[in-house]
């Protein structure tokens, strides 16, 4: 089954190139955390930065690695979905109260309000603070999105269907939802909008975090995130396999897009999945993770390793088009093959697609390797060069 999707602008359509503009716009955009120059993104981000590095957090583990690279990591996405500086630095500071989903209380919320009110503005810790108050698994999976078929979300989306969204308004009328404070049990409400910036913080605090491990600690052999099985000696961290989260994150990304419809939030709808048109089947994403992996893991050597990881990486991209790292291996292939043309098209789509998501599928290796290597891949397609040799391999590295 196809990812359904309807044309939208501003994203890389499925089966295209990307344009050499579109490309270069979201590298300068993606540049300051690429170089470290984080003060050109915000020029308080340094120094919350290194207040976070103070009070633990790089101490702290979190799924893939520390906290504070999680979300510093948040952070980079939000900002790279143009997201305001209040709704980016509640994502920088998003479960430092601790929330419903960890125990991670780098600040007291009954004494360090004001301290964080200080650091990140009146507006951002408020939203910091309710993020870290409220059942979010419930809210965002029970209540809202449990409550709909694809089918109804894409209804609601393309052709305004009433029947959605008189369903939406009776779960999130106009007036918001009452959640229950996860610690004192008293009722919370909380406004459509601040419900849609949560949908949009746990969507970049999702695809940030979910590996493989989480499909086996809580048994997510159908890829729909239902977060029901209870396999607790799962073994951190796993075998490195990309987590089934995208089917859920598109789902979240076509609700959110119906919610933004009615309320101006200030927030973008994010440059993913068309820009939050499409819904990824499950079976889909679970065949393009599987024939992604069986490609990285082929063992043969020479010209059967490239027919055969090639056919595999193409119907990877074709189950799944959304995701960047298939297309960027392809162009590796397509290169040892000296298919340039092809190459400079699948690092140029793979490359975006990283960009625009922000954060990795494939977690064995850092986003920045992956935006480094595809770059690399782009620079010597353009250049119409390539390695045949294990020691040229290694001499790779530089990006013009």
């Amino acid at each position: 089954m196809a990812p359904r999707a309807d044309d939208a602008e501003g994203e890389v359509s499925v089966g295209t190139r990307a344009s050499d503009s579109e490309r270069e716009a979201w590298l300068q955009r993606a540049k300051p955390f690429l170089t470290g120059a984080l003060h050109e993104v915000d020029p308080l981000l340094p120094a919350l930065v290194e207040v976070l590095r103070n009070t633990g957090a790089a101490e702290c583990w979190h799924k893939h690695g520390t906290f504070l690279e999680h979300l510093q990591d948040v952070y980079r996405i939000l900002k790279l979905w143009d997201s305001p500086n209040h709704v980016a630095r509640c994502g920088l500071f998003h479960s430092a109260y601790s929330n419903s989903y960890v125990n991670l209380a780098i600040f007291q919320p009954d004494v360090d309000r004001q301290r964080v009110r200080d650091l990140v503005s009146s507006e951002a810790e408020h939203l910091i603070h309710l993020f870290c108050i409220v059942p979010r698994h419930a809210l965002i999976h029970d209540m809202l999105l449990f409550q709909f078929t694809d089918d109804e979300l894409l209804a609601g989306l393309t052709q305004q269907d009433p029947k959605c969204l008189r369903k939406l308004r009776n779960i999130l009328s106009p007036e918001g939802i009452t959640v229950k404070h996860i610690r004192t049990g008293e009722d919370v409400q909380l406004p459509r909008s601040v419900v849609a910036a949560f949908l949009y913080l746990t969507m970049a605090d999702f695809i940030d975090q979910l590996t493989g491990w989480q499909d086996t600690l809580f048994g997510n052999e159908s890829g729909t995130l239902s977060w029901s099985g209870n396999n607790w000696t799962a073994l951190w961290p796993g075998d490195g396999k990309p987590g089934l989260w995208m089917s859920a994150i598109s789902r979240m990304g076509v609700l959110l897009n119906i919610i933004l419809r009615e309320e101006e939030i200030g927030i973008k709808v994010p440059p993913v999945f068309n820009n939050c048109t499409a819904i990824l089947d499950p079976e889909d994403q679970i065949r393009a993770r599987d024939l992604y992996w069986e490609a990285v893991h082929f063992k043969s050597k020479g010209t059967e390793l490239l027919g055969r990881v090639e056919s595999l990486l193409k119907q990877a991209c074709a189950a799944n088009p959304w995701v960047g790292e298939p297309h960027v291996l392809l162009a590796q292939v397509c290169l040892s093959r000296d298919e340039f043309e092809t190459a400079e098209e699948e690092a140029s789509k793979g490359l975006c697609l990283l960009l625009q998501w922000g954060t990795n599928w494939d977690k064995r290796v850092s986003w920045e390797g992956w935006v480094a290597w595809a770059r690399v891949l782009h620079s010597k397609a353009q250049e119409k060069v390539w390695c045949h040799s294990a020691w040229d391999i290694l001499n790779l590295g530089l990006v013009k």
